[in-house]
């Protein structure tokens, strides 16, 4: 089974290209255009166990407000495309991940009902030029595209780096054990019959 996807978006104020295999290695290659962004992308890559291609181009003179969204647009279709009808896999997936003084976790069900929660705050506003707005923008977006159901509780911290490293690292991680093929499971996992 090959489950991939690619896609090319572009706007007025975003050009992307993005491809992903949910059964790779965790090899990323990043060009975003949006630094702290593209660290995130590599290590959600990396823990994931997921291959990850995205080539940005978006108005960050600006701010980097659209270019994040749109990646994470992107990157929710992604993963909807790639799953594919989602037969035999696991469904569900937690992942709790500290991060030196921080502490996230993140609650996934592919559930083909998009939904978004998070709870907790950053301390900073901007972690280096980044506006830590901008996560809860990228991480609604994609569970949005995705038809995922996603959950993010940010315990504690004092590090606004450490604690968004945390959660996209939980991320990947729940993302991960939930798109796994289950043997056991036969069809989809749901008494509808459908997901």
């Amino acid at each position: 089974m090959t489950r991939t996807a690619e896609i090319t978006r572009n706007t007025n104020e975003t050009k992307i290209t993005a491809q992903l295999a949910i059964d790779g290695e965790g090899k990323a290659e990043l060009d975003t255009g949006v630094p702290f962004l593209t660290h995130m992308l590599d290590l959600f890559a990396r823990h994931g166990h997921f291959d990850l291609m995205v080539k940005a181009d978006g108005d960050t003179e600006v701010d980097d407000h659209h270019t994040t969204e749109d990646i994470g647009i992107c990157l929710g279709y992604l993963f909807r495309e790639a799953l594919g009808d989602k037969k035999g896999i696991k469904r569900y997936g937690s992942a709790l991940i500290p991060m030196d003084d921080a502490l996230a976790q993140v609650v996934v069900d592919l559930s083909n009902r998009p939904h978004f929660e998070m709870k907790g705050s950053f301390p900073s506003a901007k972690t280096g030029t980044f506006d830590t707005e901008l996560v809860y923008e990228f991480l609604w977006k994609f569970a949005l595209e995705a038809r995922i159901n996603l959950h993010v509780i940010i315990h504690y911290g004092q590090n606004t780096h450490h604690m968004i490293e945390a959660v996209f690292k939980a991320m990947a991680r729940a993302l991960d054990e939930a798109v796994v093929i289950d043997p056991r499971v036969k069809g989809v996992p749901s008494t509808k019959g459908m997901l």
